[in-house]
């Protein structure tokens, strides 16, 4: 079984992903998401476990299902 820290790095990676593919910083990411700037950077370093409700503001933010966040999870061994 895989740790939950090994899940919130995983999380942490894909949201770094698919942020710097649409070109967002950090900055715009957290604006778009109605989050805090330094929350997003601690999502990213994997040093936050998120609520449901802030997983939805940043696929909302980020312009992607859910689902997307969670891309190729199962398949990383969890």
């Amino acid at each position: 079984m895989v740790s939950d820290s090994q899940i919130l790095i995983f999380f942490g990676d894909r949201v770094r992903k698919l942020r710097k593919e649409k070109n967002f910083s950090q900055e715009e990411l957290a604006h778009r998401a109605e989050l805090h700037r330094t929350y997003i950077g601690m999502i990213e370093r994997a040093e936050k476990n998120l609520t449901l409700l802030n997983i939805k503001r940043i696929a909302i933010a980020l312009e992607v299902k859910i689902s997307e966040l969670f891309k190729d999870l199962e398949e990383n061994g969890t």
